[in-house]
């Protein structure tokens, strides 16, 4: 329920972060995380995966934190679906459809889903991908002529640019594609393994087939 932070003269502190599905907050719930991170003398971090962590806590602290904050962690296991990053959508000048929507829908039904390693899921309305879509082990991006699936991306040690899987669907047959993806990276890729690590394993082509034989 804690990460333990850099120790500074022997002194340990903590972090947390509180799940904030799609990085939407009502203003209830940011006064409420202000409120309890000041009463336990703590110091708030907005973070590129669009949440809020709330570090240099005292470990006996936590559970208290967690009960007043009312709120669910935003990570329980380390090989797991992290979070669903979505652009801000239908409140974009920019967007082209509301992806809003479909990316509620994952984050529903995927979040804290054990994986065969962490993986990460962006959310976008335009061809613009903001929220570096293009890095995440899968992307869904929306358009006029319908949504977009990719996968492989990652920002880490070993950066790698998303492959293109398929183009042109809508909503629905997008929900279905994910589903059908993150099976056959479930049964077929190893422990440990990232998404575009196994991709390259086995080739695009391949693991474009497996997911169309599901």
């Amino acid at each position: 329920m804690a990460n333990l932070q850099k120790i500074r003269d022997g002194k340990r502190t903590y972090a947390i972060t509180p799940h904030i599905p799609g990085g939407f907050i009502t203003p209830d719930q940011l006064i409420r995380i202000g409120e309890v991170t000041k009463k336990y003398k703590g110091v708030l971090k907005l973070t590129s995966g669009q949440r809020i962590l709330i570090t240099n806590l005292q470990a006996e602290d936590i559970p208290y934190i967690w009960e007043e904050l009312g709120m669910e962690p935003a990570v329980r296991e380390q090989n797991s679906i992290k979070n669903v990053e979505m652009c801000p959508a239908a409140f974009c000048k920019r967007s082209k459809v509301n992806s809003i929507s479909i990316g509620m829908k994952l984050s529903r039904k995927y979040q804290w889903e054990e994986m065969p390693c962490r993986t990460k899921i962006g959310v976008a309305g335009c061809l613009n991908a903001c929220g570096s879509v293009y890095s995440k082990d899968i992307g869904v991006i929306g358009d006029k002529e319908g949504y977009k699936i990719i996968a492989g991306g990652s920002a880490g040690y070993h950066p790698r640019m998303a492959d293109t899987l398929v183009t042109g669907l809508t909503e629905k047959e997008a929900l279905e594609y994910v589903d059908k993806l993150i099976k056959v990276y479930k049964e077929k890729a190893d422990p440990g393994e990232k998404l575009g690590f196994f991709i390259d394993r086995i080739g695009l082509g391949h693991f474009i087939r497996l997911i169309q034989e599901v």
